[in-house]
């Protein structure tokens, strides 16, 4: 346990020292791992998790939905996700920002890449805000903010490793997303609300389109409901395997960007050559995670967190609050898909110990991860921003994303308070 916690410590001064976080967790795994055992077992644990991480067939559900996700985004699909939702919504105050949040909803739906869908989201969506007035705090914040829900909606490669990592089941977790996601939704469009109530300044009304408009712009959506349902209605029906609803819908992307004319062989090489550096940029996270949680297995902290919470006994879902609030305080320091690969090792055998479904844990554990992504000093989604949007202070960003951050907290408290939410629809799957 000390050894454990000692590692921790050490990982965490290298990532403030620097070092990339793949680096630090492997070579904080390989030390520890060697002074527990000896260096000649830490070697072949080295060797042993990169072949078999390489060779994982599981795991070519990765590049295969980053290559969807990047597809899509090339074909343009996010401009009339944003044209629908505004037409809907773009009449009332704040409707612009609502518009934005809906049209994230629907981009990650089919991306599976909070970045991804931030950054596509804020070229779209912030001319238009700006044209009609809005504050760049309510702005920023909506496109910060909307774009957490890439990696909560499904398909989502943050489930994915979960679910390889818990031994749980990728369709059931897909499908656990959609609720919690729509719930998500609710809640941010309960911010924007509360926002131009206080300050009416901040979003006022755009132009209120006629109803025959409204289906027109509709019509040109079709795209992402096919993509959407034909890999999750796959997946939920067992007509395949997550695995090959990602080829499917890798598939499917490319021949909608090709049907849109928006690819030539340029386009297509940087599609490609992106997906790659992606991929090994996951890929090579997920090896040094998987090095630190050996050592953390073999110094025997999951057990002993069990043995702590029988010991004063302490009630199960006062345990999660515990866990969930050890999250939020990583999150200000930790990116995502570090954070998951670094903590859920650790503690999921606890939750499943305590009689909590996996399947849940992994949705707040997502959920929480959604609100790292915009919590400062390390909030993603917010640097992602910083960089499509150079005139946008940070500080302006950070100011605007704070009413979505209680949502967040509202949102994740509903979540945990009634589980049923993220499990009704993964009970119809077999």
């Amino acid at each position: 346990m000390e050894s454990a916690l000692i590692g921790f410590v050490a990982m965490l001064l290298l990532v403030f020292l620097r070092m990339p976080i793949a680096f630090a967790m492997g070579l904080i795994g390989f030390l520890g791992f060697g002074l527990l055992l000896n260096f000649h077992s830490a070697l072949a644990m080295v060797a042993t998790v990169t072949y078999e991480s390489g060779l994982n067939y599981s795991l070519s559900v990765v590049p295969l939905f980053i290559l969807m996700g990047n597809f899509v985004t090339r074909a343009g699909l996010s401009e009339e996700l944003y044209t629908a939702s505004y037409a809907f919504l773009g009449h009332r105050r704040g409707g612009l920002a609502m518009a934005t949040i809906v049209a994230c909803g629907g981009f990650g739906a089919i991306c599976g890449s909070s970045l991804a869908t931030a950054a596509t989201m804020a070229k779209v969506a912030m001319p238009s805000m700006r044209r009609f007035g809005y504050a760049d705090t309510l702005a920023a914040g909506s496109i910060a903010a909307g774009g957490t829900l890439g990696i909560l909606i499904p398909p989502s490669v943050i489930m994915v490793i979960y679910g390889l990592m818990t031994e749980q089941n990728i369709g059931k977790l897909f499908i656990a997303g959609i609720l919690p996601g729509l719930v998500a939704i609710g809640c941010y469009l309960c911010a924007v609300i509360g926002t131009v109530w206080v300050n009416p300044e901040a979003g006022p009304p755009g132009e209120r389109m006629a109803w025959p408009d409204r289906f027109r712009a509709l019509k040109d959506v079709w795209g992402v409901l096919v993509l959407f349902g034909v890999v999750m209605g796959g997946i939920y029906g067992g007509i395949f395997t997550p695995t090959e609803a990602a080829g499917i819908g890798a598939a499917g992307g490319f021949l909608f960007a090709l049907l849109r004319r928006g690819l030539d062989w340029q386009v297509l090489i940087n599609v490609l050559t992106e997906s790659a550096r992606t991929t090994a940029m996951i890929f090579t996270i997920l090896i040094g995670a998987l090095m630190f949680a050996n050592f953390v297995n073999i110094s025997g902290m999951p057990g002993a967190l069990t043995a702590y919470a029988e010991r004063f006994s302490l009630h199960p879902m006062l345990v999660i609050v515990f866990i969930l609030i050890i999250y939020l305080i990583l999150g200000c320091v930790l990116e995502s898909l570090s954070m998951i690969l670094l903590t859920v090792p650790v503690f999921y055998p606890l939750v499943a110990h305590l009689g909590f479904d996996l399947i849940w844990f992994g949705i707040i554990v997502v959920v929480v991860t959604e609100i790292s992504l915009i919590t400062p000093p390390v909030g993603m989604n917010v640097f992602v921003l910083r960089g499509v949007l150079p005139d946008v202070p940070t500080s302006t960003v950070f100011r605007g994303v704070m009413p979505f951050f209680l949502a967040d907290v509202v949102r994740l408290s509903i979540l945990v308070a009634f589980p049923a939410i993220s499990l009704l629809l993964p009970s119809f799957v077999k």
